[in-house]
């Protein structure tokens, strides 16, 4: 029996293939990094191409790292970022514009007219979002109206919708399969989470064509054989076998299977999670409703909230400001103060996420002395990723009147042991994280590998997950209580400030 599944985490910054066996314990993986193009202020978008070239890329490294072959591997499992959006010549394969990243306000004013026609209501009824440009139905339409002849193309059903999930199966079978799942589908801001369905109300509002969307399949199933491999490895029929949204992958990946269990991953972003099974919980405070994911014909629910700058903030100090050659060099300057001295570092980059969803802020920084030194203002950049953190955790709590007693926490700036003791500190709260990091990467493979039988259930699943390390709770709850007043100060200032 073939007992390794290969996993693609294709996120915001880099794509990765990722070689588990059948222990959960990685055998093999590459990175590869590619170009972030902002083109105006506020704008993110990116080359679908030079995704895809990465994606075939580290799919080969990582398979020479590992010594196996594609004969050896069971089955493909992919993950993604969520929401960034690509449109493509159904003909030629070729995007007819770059990918607009979650992270862009380009379709901003898009939004602004759904809120001055009132449909903020109805578009959360159906999808559990809130009018946002984060997600892919404004950029859809502001593709449309910046690329002329586009949407009558659409509507002729030679261009293709597609998150970056659909882009990559489209891409591995050399366009036969156009598809997605429910996980990424209900963050288009089009999918009806309650009928598990596109939304024809929503396609009208939009003035989408229903002829560009791929068909919706569950997370765990076979879609069909990367076929484009073969220039690999000959003939070698490798399925795909699941597909699922970055932090619904987390989710999973962390074997968060019952109700209430909550994680939070330290990416580009910042993600907490929250699964709520059977029944999805509406938010009144900025929190997103959305499908966790679908396994034989049952769907899941989770409630999300999400910081829209982490451990970017760490690149804006190593790359903008020029402050350390190395992300990893930030724990260290922290650890050489007691603490930020009273500065308050707010990362508003792009807007504010939960539960301000501000997306007129900008960044700004409060509390500066004359005695302030490169390591507080470090210091204050790590810590603001905490605080995010902790307004998500506030509201979830509130919302679901569910006792929290622990955080799964997982992502790349999660191996910073000050953040994490500090986000311990600030939460009040014990933090897990787990000996294997790559939760996203671990869910779309432990999800490849149900639907070929290589893991028999999630139970079997379970007994693979072990721990690295538990943060618990330091800090006094005046200090804490003092600390967290003033990081709502610094964002209440922050928010008056209008350019």
């Amino acid at each position: 029996m073939k007992n390794y599944v290969l996993a693609i985490d294709q996120g915001t910054t880099s794509s990765r293939a990722i070689i588990f066996n059948k222990q959960s314990e990685i055998v093999a993986k590459a990175q590869m990094e590619f170009s972030q193009i902002c083109p105006h202020s506020g704008w993110v978008e990116q080359s679908p191409e030079e995704i895809w070239e990465t994606v075939y890329e580290v799919i080969k490294e990582a398979l020479f790292k590992s010594g196996l072959q594609l004969k050896d591997i069971c089955a493909i499992g992919i993950t993604n970022q969520r929401e960034t959006t690509v449109l493509w010549d159904k003909l030629t394969g070729k995007p007819i514009y770059n990918a607009i990243v979650w992270q862009s306000r380009q379709s901003q004013d898009i939004c602004d007219q759904l809120i001055k026609d009132d449909y903020e209501e109805l578009i959360h009824k159906k999808t559990g979002l809130i009018i946002n440009p984060y997600f892919s139905a404004s950029k859809i339409k502001w593709i449309f109206e910046h690329v002329p002849g586009s949407y009558e193309k659409a509507k002729k059903g030679e261009i293709l919708f597609g998150t970056i999930d659909t882009f990559l199966v489209w891409k591995l079978t050399d366009g036969k399969l156009h598809i997605t799942d429910p996980s990424n589908a209900s963050r288009t801001m089009l999918y009806n989470i309650i009928d598990n369905c596109w939304d024809e109300e929503l396609l009208k509002i939009f003035d989408i064509p229903k002829e560009i969307l791929p068909e919706v399949h569950s997370n765990s199933e076979i879609y069909g054989v990367a076929s484009k491999l073969w220039e690999i490895d000959d003939n070698c029929d490798i399925p795909i076998t699941s597909i699922i949204g970055d932090q619904q992958a987390s989710l999973f990946g962390q074997c968060c299977f019952d109700i209430g269990n909550v994680k939070n991953t330290y990416g580009t972003g910042c993600f907490m999670l929250m699964n709520t099974k059977y029944k999805p919980v509406y938010s009144k405070k900025g929190l997103l409703t959305t499908i966790a994911w679908n396994i034989d014909g049952r769907t899941e629910y989770a409630l999300e909230g999400s910081v829209f700058v982490a451990g970017s903030a760490i690149q804006w100090l190593r790359d903008g400001m020029r402050m350390f050659k190395n992300s990893r060099d930030c724990e260290d300057y922290a650890n050489r103060v007691n603490g930020s001295d009273g500065v308050y570092v707010v990362p508003a980059f792009v807007g504010l996420g939960t539960p301000y969803w501000d997306n007129d802020a900008r960044g700004a920084v409060f509390g500066l002395t004359r005695g302030t030194k490169k390591e507080h203002f470090i210091t204050a950049t790590i810590e603001s990723i905490a605080y995010q953190s902790k307004d998500l955790m506030e509201v979830m709590k509130e919302e679901t009147q569910i006792e929290i007693s622990s955080l799964g926490v997982d992502g790349g700036a999660s191996a910073n042991n000050y953040l994490m003791q500090f986000q311990s500190n600030i939460m009040d709260l014990k933090l897990v994280r787990p000996k294997c990091m790559e939760t996203t990467a671990l869910g779309a493979a432990y999800l490849a590998g149900l639907a070929v039988k290589m893991w028999k259930d999630k139970n079997e699943i379970i007994k693979n997950n072990s721990v690295d390390k538990i943060f618990l709770s330091k800090m006094s709850s005046k200090e804490r209580n003092e600390k967290y007043q003033g990081w709502k100060i610094a964002v209440n200032a922050t928010r008056q400030f209008k350019r």
